[in-house]
């Protein structure tokens, strides 16, 4: 068996314009005073990285991954979450994500989608400019206003939707197994990809490509009701990428999973800070010791109550009070008869 690493953090929920979330040497700096060993950067907030300089100077790499270890971090992985969610829009919703692209996309579709895809291209060159061997995205939705069956899907419409989105991100895939980088898909509802169906359709859509994994993250499968654990049982091959996060489900005679159109706070499916939920880590931390993932466990803060300062200190003692030491030995060693072979022949009468 084999070591998970950790604990690391995602960047994405703290960076803001005051320090010291401001620069990227500023919130190393304080991830790094919190106890965390690792960062994963968001690819899009250029006050922290800039990704297209990133994917073709090696000089910039290599001044990020020295800054990093200046202060006793590593770059766990880079995020495409928001360029990966514009690779496949529905049109009810082109208004509403066109605040993830550039302002020159505002209101021309085809051309933000043009944009992500070679956003997803530059990710995987500086993935492996920076040496790294994971990246994280989503993978967008053409058909997730049509997830509940009312009225009734036109019989083809599931399949034209998933062929769709699987000629969208070949060409993606091929790229990121040429920069030799796993893309991990974060299962995720209002994603086409949010449960392990949706993934099995898609990865048999794009033909079982090597390089199409997955980053668990078991927060959205407590507010589905999926059970977390036995995902990692069916999916533990392609689960590349792990994001520690809590969540509670709290149902009752009003609401329940669709949360009745309330805000975070008074949903029944809620995300909370590390301890404060209820997803097993325990049990969680124990299968992925189990089946030899050997990634990074980062910390990703989303809480509807708790400050997110006080949910990163929190969050990397959390992970460190869970992160496993594998055993090299079996427990029963002690006992051990030393038997040869010949031996076992005359115990089987053979």
């Amino acid at each position: 068996m084999k070591n998970l690493q950790g604990p690391a953090l995602f960047l994405a929920q703290f960076a803001s314009d005051e320090p010291p979330f401001n620069t990227l040497d500023n919130i190393a700096r304080w991830a790094a005073s919190l106890g965390y060993k690792g960062v994963q950067i968001p690819s899009w907030d250029k006050r922290l990285f800039d990704l297209e300089r990133a994917a073709n100077d090696l000089a910039y790499c290599q001044q990020i991954l020295a800054l990093l270890d200046g202060h006793g971090l590593t770059l766990t992985e880079l995020s495409t979450h928001l360029q990966g969610q514009l690779v496949a829009v529905h049109p009810a919703y082109d208004e509403m994500f066109d605040g993830f692209a550039p302002e020159q996309f505002y209101g021309k579709p085809k051309e933000r989608q043009q944009w992500a895809v070679e956003q997803l291209l530059l990710a995987a060159k500086a993935s492996q400019n920076l040496g790294l061997h994971a990246h994280v995205t989503f993978s967008g939705a053409l058909l997730w206003p049509y997830m509940y069956p009312w009225p009734q899907r036109p019989k083809g419409l599931i399949e034209t939707g998933f062929a769709e989105l699987a000629k969208r991100w070949l060409p993606i895939l091929d790229a990121f197994d040429q920069a030799d980088v796993d893309l991990c898909y974060e299962i995720h509802p209002g994603e086409d990809l949010h449960d392990g169906v949706s993934f099995d359709r898609f990865l048999a859509a794009v033909k079982y490509h090597p390089r199409c994994n997955i980053l668990f993250d078991p927060s959205h499968f407590v507010l589905q009701q999926l059970n977390y654990l036995d995902f990692i049982d069916h999916y533990h091959p392609r689960i590349k990428m792990f994001h520690v996060k809590d969540a509670e489900f709290n149902p009752s005679g009003q609401q329940g999973m669709y949360g009745g159109y309330q805000s975070w706070s008074e949903r029944a499916g809620r995300f909370r800070s590390l301890g404060d939920g209820q997803v097993d880590f325990v049990s969680i931390f124990s299968k992925l010791a189990q089946y030899d993932f050997t990634g990074w466990a980062v910390v990703e803060w989303e809480c509807c109550l708790k400050h997110p300062q006080a949910g990163a200190a929190e969050g990397a003692t959390f992970v460190k009070r869970n992160l496993i030491q594998v055993t090299d030995k079996a427990f029963d060693d002690f006992a051990d008869s030393a038997i040869d072979q010949a031996a076992n022949l005359r115990i089987l009468g053979l």
